[in-house]
């Protein structure tokens, strides 16, 4: 029986992130050059403006568009060439940018804006992370081994995609997702068991943990309380779920907020009364939003354009970043980057993909 429910959110790619997961400073780098030179990743001294290896650079390229920090196409300049150029999203300029709301990612709650961009859909604006969607959204479980969680994927990738899967490349983005959200455990003696543990900033959000016997490790996502997740991030992803999920209607239940693939109570592993009491917290300074309870099932119910509301909330959350006289709109920006716009159509538009060709092929087949 067929499942679309990732080929509905998610695009068949895998294993581009080159083993690496995110490093600190590889997404504000990344923009910074980006924002001048759209052409940066495809560059032969590429190694040298980044800073960094070959296959990091590669890895860069990966995160910086898995994180809907850049997107790709081709340069207007030219129709000739297929070579695909990453532009900045609006959003890469409002948090990433020298006085953008937190370019070098101080503040815990940037780590998990950014989590929820990775794992967050909407048309035209699909994500480029399967595995991690799989593991967060539409796992059965809790705690699992790595070649269970592997199989899963599999699973679904084969119900939902055309293209058949490469489990070993699934298998990497499912060590690369351990790597990216579990502390490193520093054993006395161990060889660069330190750099790993300071290497990726997700670390820090406590997603997941290793347990189980040595010799049979398994993981186990984390429940419970989030110290580190402000109350208007949670706000703002209920409201960016709703805007995405819920086109025409005014509420949303937290039932769903909490549960549904997708949602943000998935994405943060936070149950209902944590996503309750954050926005409960959020809606007293906010009155077009409020909890309202019927039939025993309270509900998020907003007065405006819940799109505009989450970020109006967002916004707050990093002193009003936005309020900057210079700061671009989005139609600003959109006029600066058109290939924006292009990219977006592009995939909103029909597509016949070749499963031979490689992805950025296939984008532009």
């Amino acid at each position: 029986m067929s499942d679309s429910r990732l080929a509905g959110v998610a695009h068949f790619q895998f294993a581009r992130h080159e083993t690496f997961a995110p490093r600190f400073g590889w997404l504000h780098k990344a923009y910074m050059q980006v924002r001048d030179n759209p052409e940066v990743f495809l560059a032969e001294d590429a190694p040298v403006m980044l800073g960094v290896g070959k296959n990091m650079v590669n890895a860069m390229r990966y995160w910086s568009r898995a994180f809907k920090l850049t997107r790709e196409a081709r340069s207007r300049e030219g129709t000739t060439s297929r070579a695909m150029y990453a532009y900045p999203t609006w959003e890469a300029r409002w948090l990433l940018d020298e006085d953008g709301a937190d370019p070098y990612l101080e503040e815990p709650g940037s780590l998990w804006l950014l989590h929820w961009w990775l794992l967050s859909s909407r048309p035209g604006a699909k994500g480029w992370a399967p595995s991690w969607y799989v593991a967060f959204h539409l796992a059965p479980f809790s705690r699992f081994t790595l070649p269970d969680l592997t199989q899963l994927i599999v699973r679904h990738v084969n119900l939902s995609f055309p293209e058949a899967p490469v489990e070993s490349s699934i298998a990497k983005d499912v060590d690369c997702l351990a790597k990216m959200y579990v502390p490193a455990q520093r054993k006395a003696g161990a060889p660069g068991a330190l750099e790993d543990l300071l290497a990726c900033p997700f670390r820090e959000l406590g997603l997941l943990e290793q347990v189980g016997q040595r010799g049979s490790p398994e993981w186990q996502f984390t429940t419970g309380t989030r110290t580190s997740l402000p109350a208007r991030i949670i706000a703002y992803a209920c409201l960016d779920y709703a805007a995405a999920k819920t086109s025409g209607s005014t509420s949303v239940s937290l039932a769903r907020l909490a549960n549904e693939a997708g949602s943000p109570g998935r994405a943060f592993r936070v149950r209902e009364p944590v996503i309750a009491a954050a926005l409960e917290q959020v809606a007293g300074a906010h009155p077009e939003i409020q909890i309202t309870e019927a039939v025993g099932q309270r509900r998020l119910s907003y007065m405006a354009d819940p799109f505009a509301l989450a970020w109006d909330i967002l916004d707050e959350q990093y002193d009003q970043v936005r309020s900057s006289s210079d700061f671009p709109t989005r139609d600003e920006w959109g006029q600066k980057y058109p290939q924006l716009a292009d990219a977006k159509q592009r995939e909103l538009g029909p597509t016949t993909q070749d499963p031979q060709l490689p992805i950025d092929a296939k984008e532009d087949a």
